[in-house]
């Protein structure tokens, strides 16, 4: 069986740029200069996809009354532009505010290590949408190998925090775009996860928009279609103290576990979809192979 991904070799630390960024501290390891802004690129590994327009304008208003505060993180590129690390946001509302010149502190990165820094920096936010911080979790653990356990540690969420979160990746793109585009809640989002028909699930969540349906009643919704439509009807009844467990279980594994359970005798079924997922499951169950 092949190795895992190696996982983060470096300290927490040394990986995450904070938001309060310590500006003496940065002069005297690198150097704070000013870079031009048209020679400098943004991440293409960057989790976030949408900036907030009017966010956006009131932070190029501030700049352009006060300056850039808090200087960009970069790295040097082979064609001699400057890639960043952190603080695409300050460099996009810096060109918008006119500046022909951005404050930074330019780092030397490997590529691995500049993905991992990029990533958590942006992970440790809470301005990402749930859609963006799921696919970044998905490329972390991908990437490195990483267990949900272990990347709940790393950025401070729980290992059911980010189970969910990832559950969004299975929407369609249709829902996943009206998430992130903030039509519907995460909440929303997962509860139309209980519903396999694509179509029937956008359908439901045009009309959660419409007429501005709560979470609480779509669930309600839902249970009542299921009765009804035979593309949506539930599992057949079972035990709710084995269902109890079988969610525990699906939870605790991050994948999805099922338990055939008949008076004092069934099977436990773990599902796995990749050997890096199996060697996942076998970390957790504290077994190598």
């Amino acid at each position: 069986m092949a190795k895992a991904k190696r996982a983060l070799g470096k300290g927490l630390g040394a990986l995450i740029i904070q938001e309060s960024l310590d500006v003496e501290t940065s002069e005297k390891v690198e150097g704070i200069q000013n870079f031009p802004i048209n020679k400098i690129i943004p991440n293409k590994h960057q989790p976030r996809k949408d900036f907030h327009k009017d966010k956006l304008k009131a932070l190029s208003e501030s700049i352009k009354e006060f300056g850039v505060i808090q200087p960009i993180v970069l790295r040097s590129t082979t064609d001699g532009q400057y890639e960043i690390v952190a603080g695409e946001r300050r460099w996009r509302a810096s060109k918008l505010a006119g500046l022909k010149e951005i404050p930074g502190v330019l780092k030397s990165l490997e590529d691995d290590v500049f993905a991992e820094m990029a990533l958590i920096e942006n992970l440790q936010r809470e301005d990402l949408n749930a859609i963006e911080e799921a696919i970044a979790y998905q490329y972390m653990m991908d990437a490195h190998g990483l267990t949900q356990e272990r990347l709940g540690k790393i950025i401070g969420k729980s290992r059911t925090y980010i189970t969910n979160t990832l559950r969004l990746l299975k929407l369609s793109p249709a829902i996943q775009n009206l998430v992130r585009d903030g039509e519907l809640s995460t909440g929303h989002g997962r509860t139309l996860l209980g519903i396999k028909d694509d179509k029937s699930a956008i359908a439901i969540a045009k009309r959660v928009i419409q007429e501005d349906i709560s979470v609480r009643s779509l669930e309600e919704m839902i249970k009542a279609k299921k009765k009804t439509t035979p593309g949506l009807k539930s599992k057949k009844e079972s035990d709710p103290i084995i269902n109890d467990f079988e969610t525990h279980l699906k939870n605790y594994f991050g994948t999805k576990v099922s338990i055939a359970h008949d008076k004092d005798k069934g099977k436990i079924q773990i599902n796995y979809y990749s050997e890096e997922e199996l060697n996942r499951i076998l970390e957790i169950l504290d077994y190598s192979m």
